[in-house]
């Protein structure tokens, strides 16, 4: 003990532990078999506009799982915009049959929190 002058050994591995890329490994492989929302074409054609070749379709399947997620939270945020309008105003629908319909008076403050800023055309104002 005295040789290591206060220093921790280092932990010993078995095959049991995962090393720090493992998860990332993993997920890769996930997303081989994963097929997203957003098809790889669609992405692909907008990787490529934009000037990005990828060889790999793990890269487009990450791609569009990123676009996925970003969608999926507008959406979200636009529809708990839409139920705080609701719940302000008297309707007469109440319990489970309330559907909502996506708006932009709902959509424009929900892609404003991510700096998205919509305005509309004089022409509709």
């Amino acid at each position: 003990m005295a040789e290591n002058f206060g220093r921790e050994t280092p932990p010993t591995y078995n095959e049991e532990t995962k090393t720090a890329g493992q998860p990332l490994s993993d997920f890769l492989l996930q997303l081989e078999d994963y097929t997203p929302t957003i098809p790889d074409a669609i992405t692909e054609h907008y990787l490529h506009t934009a000037g990005f070749n990828a060889t790999d379709p793990r890269i487009v399947r990450l791609v569009s799982l990123a676009a996925q997620k970003f969608i999926s939270e507008i959406a979200n945020d636009a529809l708990q915009h839409c139920k705080t309008r609701g719940a302000n105003q008297n309707t007469k629908t109440k319990g489970k049959d309330r559907r909502y319909t996506l708006t932009m008076e709902d959509l424009t403050p929900a892609v404003a929190e991510y700096g998205i800023i919509v305005k509309k055309p004089h022409y509709f104002v």
